[in-house]
């Protein structure tokens, strides 16, 4: 479902911008952690790595515990780009 009104953030390097959700896996590692994209509606754009998306199945859903290991970050489209850049990983 797309928003009409996407919500903004302020980002320190990119300005105002459109909001997107990483988990804390792929803001804080300089790794590739793996990126699974869980919408595809460019005013609401979310993310999380391989071992987030192994939590969520275990899980079957996001529950406390999911919520608790992915810990999700708030950061603007333009940094949701790079970290989906950084993480993809590359087959061989």
């Amino acid at each position: 479902m797309e928003r009409d009104d996407p919500l903004l953030v302020d980002c320190d390097s990119h300005g105002k911008r459109v909001a997107a959700v990483i988990c804390r896996h792929m803001l804080a590692s300089d790794k590739p952690v793996g990126v699974v994209e869980n919408s595809d509606d460019p005013n609401d754009l979310q993310a999380w790595c391989f071992a987030c998306e192994e939590k969520f199945q275990a899980e079957g859903e996001m529950t406390a515990s999911f919520k608790e290991v992915n810990d999700f970050a708030l950061v603007c489209v333009a940094c949701y780009a790079e970290a989906k850049q950084r993480h993809t990983m590359q087959s061989n």
